[in-house]
């Protein structure tokens, strides 16, 4: 995979990770435990670990072989979390998706939205994919409210989707594809132009989750 440059937003960035960023990650990680553990994804097979270096040596190699780009957010130019673009798929399909995690002393500055914005269009742009995806769940309201914002589109109640603190959990599904945007996620909402309904969930829908 080419190079990926950061990105910038007034003080928001997103860059890739490097190796050096293990241990402020890693406090991050620990130090908001209480904020990120019911939105954590886990494992059925036992205890993940918190080892940052070891999981960012997997990230890159996941970059270097294709399969997805890991990005650090950042707040002028502090670490306030990370977002990742994983299960990239090449070919018919050419889609990827995307999870991430803030810090709560940062939380309510738009870093997460804006974050997004420009890491789908480095994936529209960059990478040439067709769709990107975020999966909710349905507790997570902070995260609802960003796809709103960017105005992805609701597309479905995923049941028991990924294991999420401890347990299977619902997740609601959002997509954009890249005709939907062709001047771009983040010029759309910066503009003042994402559709403000395009994520509302149907009642049957919220009602089973």
């Amino acid at each position: 995979m080419d190079p990926i440059a950061p990105r910038r937003h007034g003080p928001v960035s997103i860059r890739l990770v490097k190796p050096r960023d293990a241990r402020v990650l890693q406090q991050e990680l620990l130090s908001n435990r209480a904020w990120l553990r019911p939105w954590e994804a886990t494992s059925p097979d036992g205890p993940v670990s918190f080892d940052m270096r070891l999981g960012i040596r997997r990230l890159l190699q996941q970059y270097r072989d294709g399969g997805g780009i890991p990005f650090v957010m950042e707040y002028d130019g502090e670490v306030t979390g990370q977002l990742n673009v994983w299960g990239v798929a090449r070919g018919s399909l050419a889609s990827a998706t995307i999870g991430y995690w803030v810090s709560q002393r940062y939380a309510g500055r738009d870093i997460t939205p804006t974050a997004v914005a420009m890491a789908t269009d480095i994936c529209f742009t960059e990478l040439r994919l067709h769709r990107m995806e975020i999966c909710i769940r349905p507790e997570n309201l902070a995260s609802l409210r960003i796809v709103e914002k960017l105005g992805f589109r609701y597309e479905g109640l995923r049941r028991r989707y990924i294991h999420i603190d401890g347990d299977w959990r619902d997740h609601y599904a959002f997509a954009l594809v890249r005709e939907e945007v062709p001047e771009g996620v983040l010029q759309r909402w910066v503009q003042g132009r994402a559709p403000q309904d395009a994520a509302s969930i149907p009642p049957a829908d919220r009602s089973h989750a």
